[in-house]
C-alpha cells in the first residue's frame, strides 16, 4: 500500500514555519510513514523575517486554502500545518483567528473543536481564541453538549474505543455549589447529564486545578476545558514539543504544532521541529486509518 501524502504548510513565512516544515519533511521518521509535500507561498514573495505583516498573513492564508483544496480533491491525504500569526491575519483583513475556524469555514463543517493530543494528556477546548471576559457568556449548554459528543465520536480514531471524558469546571472549585459562580451548576452540569443520558461516558464538572492531573494519571482519556489557557497550560507543561494540535469535526485530516510562530528566533536555524514531526506522523497515521483497508490507531502507535 503506498504511503499517504501529507501536505506540510509553512504557516507564516516570516516565522519559524518554513524552517520546521523543511526539517520535518527531511526527517527519516516522517519519510518512513508518508510522502511529505511542502506547500509554501510563491518564491517571489517578499517579507521581513521575524516581523508581523499583512503580506505574510495573506500568504499564509492562501497556502492553507490551497492545501485544503488539494485534500478535498484527493491530491493529498492529510494536512499538517506550521503556525500562523493571528495579528498578521488581522492586518491582512482576514476575519479568522487561526486555523481552526478557518478550516471549519473552508470545509463547511457544522462544528469543529481543537484537541491537543499527547501521550501525557488529551485536552479539547470548548472555546479557543476569545477574550477571557467573554468566556462565561460563550459557555452554553448546547456548546458543551456538542463538544462532548464530538470528542466521544472522534476519539476512537486515536485508539480509544470507549472514551472516558471529563469536563473541567469554569470557576474555582467548579463553582462550589454556586458560591464562586453559577455556570458550573446552571450550564455545565445539565449538559453533562444530558450527554450521559445519550450514552456518553462523561463526568464533571470537576475543579480544574486537579482534573488534568487525574487524566494524566489515567483516570480519563480526555478533558474538555472551558477556555484556551485552562486547557493548554497543563498540556504544554507536560508535553511541550511533543503535543499535536488536531482539528476535530473536519472531513479531512488536519494536524498542527503545539507552538506559535516564534518570530524571535525566526531565520536563526534554531527552531525545534519536534512538534512538526509529531504532527506530520500523526496526520499520516490518521490518514492511513481512514482508508478502507486501514485500521484505527493502537495506543502504542501514538507518536
Amino acid at each position: 500500500m503506498p504511503l499517504p501524502r501529507v501536505a506540510i504548510t509553512v504557516g507564516d513565512p516570516a516565522g519559524i514555519g518554513p524552517e520546521i516544515a523543511a526539517k520535518a519533511a527531511a526527517d527519516p521518521r516522517v519519510r518512513a510513514v508518508c510522502e511529505p509535500v511542502v506547500m509554501g507561498p510563491p518564491a517571489g514573495l517578499t517579507v521581513t523575517t521575524g516581523r508581523v505583516s499583512a503580506a505574510a498573513g495573506q500568504a499564509a492564508y492562501e497556502v492553507i486554502v490551497a492545501a485544503v483544496s488539494a485534500a478535498q480533491r484527493g491530491e493529498v491525504d492529510a494536512i499538517a500545518t506550521a503556525p500562523v500569526n493571528k495579528e498578521a491575519f488581522a492586518l491582512a483583513g482576514l476575519p479568522w483567528k487561526g486555523h481552526t475556524d478557518l478550516l471549519g469555514h473552508l470545509t463547511a463543517s457544522p462544528f469543529v473543536a481543537m484537541m491537543f493530543e499527547s501521550e501525557a494528556l488529551r485536552v479539547v477546548l470548548a472555546t479557543v481564541h476569545v477574550a477571557l471576559r467573554d468566556v462565561p457568556s460563550l459557555i452554553t449548554r448546547e456548546l458543551i453538549e456538542r463538544t462532548i459528543a464530538l470528542t466521544a465520536r472522534e476519539l476512537p480514531r486515536f485508539g480509544v474505543a470507549e472514551p472516558r471524558l471529563a469536563v473541567a469546571g469554569l470557576n474555582p472549585h467548579a463553582g462550589e455549589h454556586g458560591l464562586m459562580g453559577e455556570e458550573d451548576d446552571r450550564v455545565l452540569a445539565p449538559a453533562i447529564a444530558a450527554s450521559r443520558e445519550a450514552g456518553i461516558n462523561v463526568a464533571g464538572p470537576f475543579p480544574a486545578d486537579t482534573i488534568f492531573l487525574r487524566a494524566h494519571r489515567g483516570e480519563f482519556d480526555a478533558v474538555i476545558a472551558c477556555y484556551h489557557d485552562q486547557g493548554l497550560i497543563p498540556v504544554k507543561l507536560l508535553a511541550f514539543g511533543r503535543a499535536v494540535n488536531v482539528t476535530l469535526g473536519l472531513p479531512i485530516v488536519r494536524t498542527s504544532v503545539d507552538h506559535g510562530t516564534a518570530f524571535d528566533i525566526a531565520g536563526t536555524g534554531r527552531a525545534d521541529p519536534r512538534s512538526m514531526i509529531e504532527a506530520v506522523c500523526l496526520a499520516a497515521r490518521l490518514a492511513t486509518a481512514r482508508r478502507p483497508e486501514g485500521r484505527g490507531l493502537e495506543p502504542a502507535q501514538r507518536p
